[in-house]
């Protein structure tokens, strides 16, 4: 069987077709209006039958998304009531079949940062709550699993949310998939670069970005930095294969290296790809190497003259690991026997390399130069407000702060406290002193800290009027202290509420 050709992206048939999805409402929020909220959130969970149910109106919308959504076939008379149907067959979005048409990709809405309609183009059944659902079977006909392209998932989102978005000149959306990172990049970058060693997910990309209005991408093909080997960019972004795997069996998944090499190649790379002041930031898996600190492993990585910021999301246990993947590719669908041996091919593979567990999270690093280079490698599980681009812009400028500041200079600075960081007091009902004190953020990673009565008093009066060393004076009167002893014990607390974002240091 011929592979199923893919959509063209004429620019002026394709606007009509965004004119005519934007006037049907076919929208993030329109699905949601129509829908309601149970049936998107099943839609999500690959659950189809709600959406049926509310769709069974003949309103453009609801053929839109029995069109691209649920894949199912239309009456050709009620498309093209809904859409250019002419354009649409002539440039293949959809396929004619006897008096139906269908849908040869999975177009769904995404709501940009700023309020933008944009739609991202996958494979049949492969978005997330797609009809079929990748693990169920899902992809067009005629086209090997290995090289299917996904929608837009968890990861994605996460990676756009988590990334730098000041204006930059140059942009690399490397391992671009479905395009929704250049996508996103294309909004700050003069000039986006997209790779993928798959050329079916470039088409795709070029077709999200055709379809959402936005500028071409310079789309390339290749391996991990090869495609670009000889240019630098301010700014790359990657949300690679970087599931730990015994094969590559899928390339969407599977990178194709040994352990997490992939991940360990892409940051040590990366330096070399960056513009000075520039960053890199990606999604990765990790192992938990038996007798080695994760931490220390990864901080091992990254290259000379970069700043790094690791945080790890989430851990599982090479069963539970093995058993997601196991299940993302369908494998459970198999026969027992062959889904066992699989299985057990996975937890050989960990054990030739002592990995006792694997973790989830995302590293950005920011080419600095410096010979006294900030990396942070931590655990931070609990939710954070997204997104979160400028906390990660505001945590790196206080690495440059503290680099050049010593206790002296510290204590010379002025600080303000964070928005909305909140006081509580934790002790026995009915004491007289609290057993702790604990400062909360209710922005960006959302952090609590322990602090002293000291501590809090200096942080709840840190409005940038005064330096450091004025208010730590002050405070030694309040409660009778050493004034010199206060001021030399306290710049590492100062320190540790700067790193964490808890104070911030006040402009001039």
């Amino acid at each position: 069987m011929s592979t199923p050709r893919l959509p063209d992206a004429d620019p002026t048939r394709t606007a009509r077709l965004r004119e005519s999805l934007l006037a049907a409402a076919f929208t993030a929020d329109g699905l949601l209006d129509l829908l309601g909220a149970p049936a998107y959130a099943a839609l999500a969970r690959s659950e189809t039958v709600p959406a049926l149910r509310a769709t069974r109106g003949d309103g453009p919308l609801e053929t839109l998304i029995r069109l691209f959504l649920l894949q199912r076939p239309v009456a050709h008379d009620r498309a093209a009531a809904a859409l250019p149907v002419a354009d649409c067959l002539a440039d293949g979005w959809l396929v004619r079949d006897g008096d139906e048409v269908r849908a040869t990709v999975d177009v769904r809405p995404y709501g940009g940062p700023d309020g933008q309609d944009w739609w991202i183009v996958s494979d049949l059944g492969c978005a997330v709550g797609g009809a079929g659902g990748i693990a169920g079977g899902g992809g067009p006909a005629g086209v090997d699993r290995s090289e299917l392209v996904l929608g837009v998932g968890g990861a994605s989102t996460t990676l756009a949310g988590i990334t730098v978005r000041t204006p930059v000149e140059s942009a690399l959306d490397l391992g671009t998939g479905s395009g929704i990172q250049a996508l996103h990049a294309a909004q700050h970058a003069t000039r986006v670069t997209a790779t993928d060693l798959n050329p079916r997910a470039l088409h795709i990309a070029r077709l999200t970005l055709a379809l959402s209005g936005a500028p071409e991408a310079d789309l390339r093909r290749g391996s991990l930095f090869e495609p670009v080997e000889r240019e630098t960019f301010d700014l790359i972004v990657s949300n690679p294969p970087f599931v730990i795997s015994p094969g590559a069996r899928l390339t969407y998944r599977d990178g194709g290296m040994s352990g997490d090499d992939l991940c360990r190649t892409l940051v040590q790379r990366s330096a070399d790809r960056l513009n000075d002041g520039g960053y890199c930031q990606l999604l990765a898996n990790w192992q938990h190497v038996e007798g080695e600190d994760w931490r220390e492993r990864l901080s091992s990585w990254v290259p000379r003259g970069c700043d790094a910021w690791i945080v790890q999301r989430d851990v599982q246990d090479v069963a539970q690991y093995a058993e997601l993947w196991l299940r993302d590719a369908g494998d459970h669908r198999t026969t027992p026997e062959e889904y066992a041996a699989r299985y057990d091919a996975w937890l050989a593979e960990f054990e030739a390399r002592k990995t006792k567990g694997v973790g989830f999270g995302w590293i950005t690093l920011r080419k600095t130069g410096s010979d006294r280079p900030s990396v942070i490698a931590e655990e931070w599980s609990h939710p954070v407000e997204q997104p979160l681009g400028p906390a990660v812009t505001a945590h790196f400028e206080r690495q440059d702060f503290l680099r050049t500041h010593d206790d002296a200079a510290l204590l010379a600075a002025r600080f303000t406290l964070a928005e909305e960081v909140v006081q509580e007091q934790v002790g026995l009902p009915g004491a007289e002193d609290p057993e702790h004190v604990v400062l909360r953020q209710n922005r960006g990673m959302r952090r609590a800290t322990k602090v002293d009565t000291v501590g809090a008093g200096f942080a709840g009066v840190c409005d940038g009027t005064l330096p450091a060393g004025r208010i730590l004076d002050a405070i030694a009167q309040l409660v009778g202290e050493d004034p010199v002893l206060l001021r030399d014990r306290t710049p590492e607390a100062i320190r540790t509420l700067v790193e964490q974002g808890f104070l911030s240091p006040a402009g001039d």
